[in-house]
């Protein structure tokens, strides 16, 4: 990846640190599980590590893309003495590497709004999803990040994120997307703490 893109991810993901465990409380909630298998994608991934930390789920992955990302977060693992209890695969939009119905929850934050770095491919997450899986498609700080928190980054991640090609996505254009097809499965646009789809398989 050109480091000219890498460099602002990476302090995105360092800045988002006081984020992730609000965001995981979020994301525990619409998974409503301790176990099973939960799988972050992209760039932009991060939530995984409290997830693990809190016991929510059972095993870890990440399906890391664009090139680069996969040694970021191995990097990231070894330094929280995580390396052996995560999977990190370098991976694409497609989910390559990753097994049909193999995953309970799916986590890919950003997803919506850098079609400058890759598209969604709703049916490849579909495709790794296991029976009565659910994915949490889309970005945002999540309902239980406090205020004095989002006020802290805001500024400076809204510039990292234009900065990495940030475009503007509506609820219509995903209930759209929904109507049409494109989204396959059950799937409801959440607007509660960001612009989220929820996928359920």
């Amino acid at each position: 990846m050109d480091a000219s893109i890498l460099a602002p991810i990476k302090e995105l993901y360092d800045l988002w640190n006081s984020v992730y465990p609000h965001l995981t409380k979020h994301i525990g909630e619409v998974y409503g599980r301790r176990d099973g298998h939960v799988l972050e994608i992209g760039p932009f991934c991060g939530t995984v590590f409290p997830m693990q930390a809190q016991g929510i789920g059972g095993c870890f992955s990440i399906a890391a893309f664009p090139s680069g990302m996969g040694d970021f977060f191995r990097k990231e693992a070894e330094q929280l003495n995580i390396a052996n209890t995560i999977q990190i695969v370098e991976s694409n939009a497609s989910l390559a590497g990753i097994a049909e119905y193999s995953i309970d929850l799916v986590i890919f934050r950003g997803a919506l709004f850098f079609p400058s770095l890759f598209r969604v491919d709703f049916s490849a997450i579909y495709r790794v999803l296991r029976e009565k899986g659910i994915a949490m498609i889309g970005g945002g700080f999540g309902k239980y990040t406090p205020q004095e928190v989002i006020d802290a980054i805001g500024e400076r991640s809204r510039d990292l994120n234009l900065r990495i090609g940030k475009t503007e996505m509506t609820a219509d254009v995903l209930r759209e997307d929904v109507k049409s097809g494109k989204i396959p499965g059950y799937a409801e646009i959440v607007t509660d703490g960001g612009l989220w789809v929820i996928m359920k398989k």
